[in-house]
């Protein structure tokens, strides 16, 4: 086993590496400067490069181009990911479910970029869409999970940043149920999983969870306070 868990460690820093850089790709920034007269969108608004900022403070055109782009960036990174791990796995006759591995690493990297982007100064977003995306590619259920979690809560308290502390909550419980189904009903599409498995995905999801509530603090002090804003939209382009 030590052996098998040895080939993987140059693909794991492969999907690690691009799956940074992919992330550091700051739509937010990018998009705010062509639609925002050239403004860096971390000087206008709460100060984050995230969609709800650029939402707010730039218009609906620029946070529908940050939002598919943000999107698109983690789906992209997490298949590189399982890409390379598919190699590996087939070229070596490794388990199957260690492809799933890679989605996760490569996508963790991607969030990571986002939030600390290499080439905007590491100061970037909050990780909720791109990890939104990793999930899709990971796991079909938890997304659907996370994002029911979202609009629920997004419907009741028309607060958006609750919605994704929520939501981010909610990944480590359905990522722990989803991965025991498969293991206790063989149901999976990766052969036969061992235990370890649930304890490797659901801590990579309590990672990503506490990575993404701790990024939404200053939002956690203001919902306290009663000071954070429900929903708007800044009509400008």
């Amino acid at each position: 086993m030590g052996h098998s868990l040895q080939i993987f460690v140059l693909p794991a820093v492969a999907a690690v590496v691009l799956g940074y850089l992919l992330g550091s790709v700051s739509s937010s920034i990018i998009f705010t400067k062509i639609f925002g007269n050239n403004t860096d969108i971390r000087t206008m608004g709460s100060g984050n490069a995230g969609m709800t900022n650029v939402l707010r403070s730039v218009g609906p055109k620029a946070a529908i181009f940050t939002s598919i782009l943000d999107f698109a960036k983690c789906v992209a990174a997490s298949l590189i990911g399982r890409l390379i791990f598919q190699y590996v796995v087939n070229a070596n006759a490794s388990p199957s479910y260690f492809v799933q591995y890679g989605t996760l690493l490569a996508g963790l990297a991607c969030v990571l970029g986002h939030i600390y982007p290499l080439y905007f100064g590491f100061r970037g977003g909050k990780g909720i869409l791109s990890t939104s995306a990793m999930m899709l590619v990971f796991d079909w259920r938890i997304f659907v999970f996370a994002v029911s979690v979202f609009v629920i809560t997004l419907l009741i308290s028309k607060i958006i940043s609750i919605s994704s502390i929520f939501a981010a909550a909610s990944f480590p419980v359905s990522a722990f149920l989803t991965t025991y189904y498969d293991y206790s009903t063989r149901s999976s599409g990766f052969g036969k999983l061992p235990v370890s498995y649930i304890a490797v995905v659901t801590g990579f999801a309590c990672f990503f969870a506490a990575l993404l509530i701790y990024k939404h603090k200053a939002n956690i002090i203001r919902l306290k306070n009663g000071t954070e804003k429900k929903v708007s939209v800044k009509h400008k382009n």
